[in-house]
């Protein structure tokens, strides 16, 4: 028994005879006839009473209605899902981004998207990187943005751009030269991302550093947002190290003065997904646009000014750059 045959039944069923349900099918009359009497002769049972002014379900067609309903039913669900999965008209994006979005204009990614796409649901995850990354593999997100290192096992990674890492703090004197790793070690830190701690990237690249220097980074304060710290910065508490992004974003004006590295320090952004994992239509277009965000930031362009006009330039924006073989992606 066919998809199509039980397409046909459930069409006389519901309108009562042969050629409405050939031109509710789009089908000449003999063939919806046809179609029919296949079942028939297969099961040896009616499924109609023929004869008067409207087809009447025998016993055996009775039997069958709710069964062909529920087929049909459930072949048409299967299409709709497929369909979400490979078109934009539908389905959900998974998508992780890394704690400091907002600073690389990313805030406005979902804006965007929706505005293109409106009929796709979206779950948009904040998390530290690491976490990020740990979504990704287990399969809970499709993909997501992270600063680099993470761990990638069963992960392509693609870095998108580099952005400096720089010193903060109130003391003068602490920013009059770029900073070494053993006088980071000296000072009172104020550090963020608490939960994740050491594993978080930037914090790793710090923790190696120290390593290799023979120093140990223990920070005074620990908290969770980037925010905090650098009030507590701000307050004469301790001293952090930020994003360049981060540091542009901060009013201008205030008490806090930065300082790059001696030995140049940068976190890399970078999409993660599943390797060998086929994702639906909207995640793939959720990480183009986002791609495509963080490549505009990169060479001085606003995003939040295009969903679809031409964006401004970001002050501060060259001191970003973007990883060899990235540009063309």
């Amino acid at each position: 028994m066919t998809l199509i045959q039980l397409r046909v039944f459930l069409a006389a069923a519901r309108l009562g005879s042969f050629t409405s349900a050939a031109a509710a099918m789009h089908m000449a009359q003999p063939s919806v006839s046809e179609l029919i009497r296949r079942i028939e002769e297969t099961y040896g049972a009616r499924l109609f009473v023929r004869g008067g002014r409207r087809l009447v379900l025998t016993a055996a067609g009775e039997t069958l209605l709710p069964l062909a309903e529920q087929t049909v039913a459930g072949a048409d669900e299967a299409d709709r899902s497929l369909r979400s999965i490979t078109s934009l008209s539908g389905g959900t994006a998974s998508f992780g981004l890394l704690r400091n979005a907002k600073y690389y204009a990313l805030e406005t990614l979902v804006a965007r998207f929706h505005a293109l796409h409106p009929d796709v649901r979206l779950r948009i995850v904040g998390l530290n990187s690491v976490e990020v990354a740990d979504s990704v593999a287990s399969g809970e997100l499709e993909a997501g943005l992270v600063v680099l290192p993470v761990d990638d096992d069963g992960l392509d990674v693609t870095p998108l751009v580099h952005d400096e890492v720089l010193y903060a703090s109130v003391d003068p004197a602490a920013v009059e030269q770029p900073v070494t790793i053993e006088s980071l070690a000296e000072r009172q830190l104020v550090l963020y991302d608490a939960h994740a701690g050491w594993r978080d990237p930037t914090r790793r690249q710090i923790a190696d550093r120290a390593r290799l220097a023979a120093v140990r980074i223990d920070p005074l304060v620990e908290v969770e947002q980037v925010e905090s710290a650098l009030a507590l910065v701000a307050a004469g508490v301790g001293d952090t190290f930020v994003s360049r992004a981060v540091a542009d974003a901060q009013p201008p004006g205030g008490p806090i003065r930065y300082a790059p590295f001696a030995e140049p320090l940068h976190d890399t952004i970078a999409l993660v997904r599943r390797r060998q994992t086929a994702m639906s239509a909207a995640t793939v277009e959720l990480m183009r646009l986002a791609r495509s965000m963080l490549r505009d930031v990169a060479g001085g362009v606003d995003a939040r000014t295009r969903p679809g006009a031409e964006g401004v330039p970001l002050a501060g924006n060259g001191r970003w750059s973007v990883p060899e073989g990235v540009a063309a992606l």
